[in-house]
């Protein structure tokens, strides 16, 4: 497994996808940090406190990785790449969610819970979370990434 410690936030619309991923990850024998929202919040809440909860614990290395739910995964995924060193990826099939491991080292799992339905989103994690980065000419993307992060004064 590539990830023994794992953060997982949710937004309003999240919030039952999360209680069942939090259940797989437990299965595999994962870590889990749940930072919320709590399953009792019914009101809405804003999807970029939460993201920037697990991000920042990232992008501390608090966390090997983490998974962020919200009705598409956008938004949690936009206000998670504002971090340094963080590589959050909405995935929407089996493919994306290999290649966000594979090729693009991502350390944050976006979902919508809009979009997918409870199966699929728990199919996506798994291969997420069991897939490795296959370095190589792949690593050197992620350098001009990391350079990019520190010309722009976001690098950790």
């Amino acid at each position: 497994m590539y990830f023994s410690t794992v953060g997982i936030v949710s937004d309003h619309a999240g919030r039952d996808l999360k209680k069942l991923l939090v259940e797989l990850l437990s299965t595999m024998e994962i870590t889990v940090e749940d930072l919320g929202v709590a399953y009792e919040v019914e009101t809405s809440v804003d999807y970029p406190d939460y993201a920037g909860l697990l991000a920042s614990r990232i992008s501390q290395k608090k966390l090997d990785g983490g998974i962020a739910i919200c009705g598409t995964g956008i938004g949690m995924s936009i206000a998670a790449n504002k971090y340094p060193g963080v590589r959050a990826g909405v995935v929407w099939s089996e493919f994306s969610a290999r290649m966000s491991r594979e090729h693009n080292d991502s350390n944050l799992l976006c979902l919508g819970s809009r979009t997918l339905n409870e199966h699929r989103a728990a199919d996506f994690a798994k291969i997420w979370l069991e897939t490795a980065f296959a370095k190589g000419h792949h690593q050197i993307r992620i350098d001009k990434i990391s350079k990019i992060e520190k010309k722009n004064g976001l690098h950790i």
